[in-house]
This record gives C-alpha cells, structure tokens and sequence, in this order.
C-alpha cells in the first residue's frame, strides 16, 4: 500500500500503525520495509509498541523487529557494524537511515565538521556530500542550517527530534526541569527589574515636580524683588539686622520691604537674590554690599 507524500508524517504514522495492528508474522515484514523506506516517516516507536510487532522476537523473523529497532534509534554506522545480523537494506532504506544519521549527529553537536559527515555517511567528497545535505536534508525540512564551506562545517540551526532511546526519558525530564528552574529565576529577575524601573520612575516624577515647584517659587521672587540701585547718600549709621533677617524670612517681598529704609542706610545691592534646594527645602539667599560713605 502506498501513501500520498502530501500526507503530513503524524497521518502517515496513523496509517502504519492501523495497518500493523491487523497484521501477524510474516504479513508485517513488508509493512516494515516499507515504513523503513518511507519519505515522510522519521519516528518508528509507535509501531515498535504494537503488541503483534513485539511477537516477533524470537520468531523467524525477529531480525525485522531489530532493524525497526535500529531505524528508531540506530546510526549507519551501527547498520555497517551490525550488518551480518540484519537484513540487507534496499537503497531507500539506506538513504533514510543515512538521514536519521544527522538527525543524531546534530543532537549531539550544532556544528557538524565535514569530515566527521563524510566518515559517518560513507561519502568520499565534499560535492557529494554538500548534494545531500542540501538535497535530501534540508529541502526535506528535517534541518535546518548553513554550509559554511570556509570552515568545512554544517552549523546546524534546527534538526527533528527522534524517538527516544531506553532511559533517555529520565535525562529528558531532568533537562526540562533544569531548564523549568532556570526560567523561573528568570522571570524573578525580571520582575525586580521592573519594580526598580518603576520604583526609579516614581522617585524621577518627584524629583521633576520639586523642581518646578522650585522654578514656580524662584519667579514668584524675582517678581516681588526690583533691582536696587545704589544711592551713595552720606555716612552709613547703624543696620538693622534684625529687619534684615526678617526680609530673608518674611515671604513678602513686596511693599513690606520698604527700599527707601535700605537706601537710607547707605547699602548697595547688587545680584540680590538667588534660590537653591538642599533635601527638599527651599532657601532664599541675599547678597549684600555695605559701604560706608563720608559726607560731601
């Protein structure tokens, strides 16, 4: 029975696997030369677990079980060195165990030197090589990746998964949760970013309003605060201090300052006036002249 190559490679699994469930002896035997030498079929695990293909062990033919068994988790290599205790493989059957071969060499490195490729595939030269990976892997979809040919390296970008071998899942599940406690450290890390950005966010918002409010208090200032010209008008008496320290603090700049009670001490002002912050507290400054005149 063949299939359509458009059929997605789960329906053709379904299709193998419903054939061999109504099979025994020696009617499974072609069932598995052909899903061994299927184009679309990389996973063989499904039928290596239906009950009348395990009856095949120990029977007659129980060298077809060990070649299903070498096309789930088996490398050509393991064909070539095995070879006496399997049956011969028709030319599809090499093409796709030679293709499951990469599969397993890019699980184990993402970097596939040509060399080691060609060793592993029996291929005896770049050319042919390059053809098949281009050819028979990468336009097949099982990978994906670049030919670097001035490294002479296969940098592996994506390969399809194959089935699991004996006690792979246990090593399996720890990596999961490796990686599952790795990501959650992650995400924690994350999240006290976040809360620092907008804890900084917060502090900059009110960072910006005290120093508008400062501006708002500076104009305010300027406003009620005219330059005051100087006026040399005889011997400088006595200065008020006291009045002095009550323009620093007053907050009425305005008429209460009375110019006219300066100018008669004979004080000169020039620049008088300056604002700073220092831990949220305004501070207004006046810059004083006092000179001393002699009479005309």
């Amino acid at each position: 029975m063949a299939f359509e190559t458009e059929m997605e490679p789960e329906q053709v699994i379904e299709q193998f696997v419903k054939r061999a469930s109504d099979l025994k002896g020696s009617s499974l035997v072609g069932l598995i030369i052909e899903a061994t030498s299927h184009s679309s079929l990389f996973a063989f695990s499904e039928i290596l677990d239906i009950p009348s293909v395990l009856e095949l062990h120990g029977t007659e033919y129980s060298e077809y079980i060990d070649l299903l068994r070498l096309f789930a988790h088996g490398t050509w290599r393991d064909y070539k060195s095995n070879a006496g205790f399997l049956p011969e493989l028709v030319p599809d059957q090499v093409l796709k165990l030679k293709q499951l071969s990469i599969l397993t060499l890019a699980e184990e490195n993402k970097d596939l030197s040509y060399y080691q490729l060609m060793q592993e595939l029996d291929i005896s030269n770049v050319r042919e090589l390059e053809d098949f990976l281009i050819n028979e892997c990468i336009n097949v979809g099982i990978v994906r990746g670049k030919l670097n040919q001035l490294q002479k390296c296969f940098e592996v970008q994506f390969a399809v998964g194959r089935d699991l071998r004996p006690g792979q899942l246990a090593s399996l599940i720890q990596t999961l949760s490796n990686w599952l406690s790795t990501s959650d450290k992650i995400v924690l890390m994350i999240k006290e970013k976040i809360d620092w950005v907008d804890k900084m966010t917060e502090l900059n918002k009110k960072h910006q309003k005290e120093v508008e409010e400062m501006i708002e208090v500076s104009k305010k200032i300027d406003q009620q605060l005219p330059s005051i010209e100087t006026e040399p008008l005889g011997e400088m008496g006595e200065i008020d201090m006291l009045y002095i320290a009550g323009l620093l603090t007053s907050g009425e700049y305005g008429a209460h300052m009375k110019r006219e009670a300066i100018i008669n001490t004979g004080l000169r002002c020039g620049d008088p006036f300056g604002v700073t912050c220092v831990g949220g507290q305004i501070f207004v400054h006046l810059t004083l002249e006092f000179r001393k005149y002699s009479s005309a």
